[in-house]
């Protein structure tokens, strides 16, 4: 579903990728882990157009969509969240998400409808999925952290992807929240066949969800396989897993 070869992007000198491939079958739940500053961001900037890479190229569906502006690429089937809170605060929960189905049907700009009667019904199934469907009316920005983190899922299962990008899902969750988030997400990625990247600090986490991890390190992947080989891994143990794994970096 996703081939990414030798992509390398800098900043002012400072390579945050160098050289960095990947392969992701259909269906598959990868993860991407590594220190603070590794990469892993900036490896999901570049995979949805939030970047555009200085070389190396990026295939989804074996279609290039490397340099492509976000919308066109969320189009194509690839959607995310992001590590840092990105909603619209003044707007309802409801309304954040109707957003996100306004614009796959590309009803945006159509001044003959009112948008607040558009796709009501999949706004209250997606809200019952991610489970805020008690909170439509309240305003996005007065949810605890943990909340708005369920909320960007739903505005991002609102673009119907085939391939779902996650940046720390769990980030500002409390240790039960994060649970579980986590079996939220595996269940609905398992339910609707969705193929799943995500990055993520907690170990516990990563361990459980993800069918394969690859090891971003000063902006290069260091090891890539199935849990237990990447558990296994010297050069891993050594630069992030030990006890940076024990403290739940």
């Amino acid at each position: 579903m996703l081939q990414i070869s030798r992509l390398c992007k800098s900043f002012d000198g400072f390579a945050a990728t160098r050289d960095v491939s990947l392969v992701l079958e259909q269906g598959e739940r990868h993860a991407i882990i590594g220190p603070n500053g590794a990469g892993k961001t900036t490896f999901f900037n570049l995979i949805t157009g939030h970047l555009r890479p200085d070389s190396g190229t990026v295939e989804f569906k074996e279609q290039s969509v490397a340099g492509r502006p976000p919308h066109e690429i969320v189009k194509r089937g690839i959607a995310r969240s992001f590590q840092h809170s990105n909603v619209y605060p003044r707007m309802s929960v409801a309304q954040n998400v109707q957003v996100g189905l306004i614009a796959r049907q590309g009803q945006a700009f159509n001044m003959f409808i009112a948008a607040a009667e558009l796709h009501r019904q999949e706004t209250g199934e997606l809200l019952e999925l991610v489970g805020l469907i008690d909170a439509e009316h309240t305003a996005a920005g007065d949810l605890a952290y943990g909340k708005q983190k369920q909320l960007e899922l739903a505005i991002a299962l609102a673009a119907a992807p085939q391939l779902l990008l996650l940046d720390e899902p769990t980030a500002g969750m409390a240790p039960a929240e994060t649970v579980k988030m986590m079996q939220l997400i595996g269940e609905i990625v398992a339910a609707r066949g969705l193929t799943l990247l995500f990055t993520e600090h907690d170990m516990d986490v990563v361990f459980s969800l993800a069918q394969r991890i690859s090891v971003l390190h000063h902006g290069e992947i260091i090891a890539s396989g199935q849990p237990q080989e990447i558990r296994q891994n010297k050069e891993v143990q050594l630069v992030y897993l030990g006890k940076a794994a024990d403290a739940k970096a």
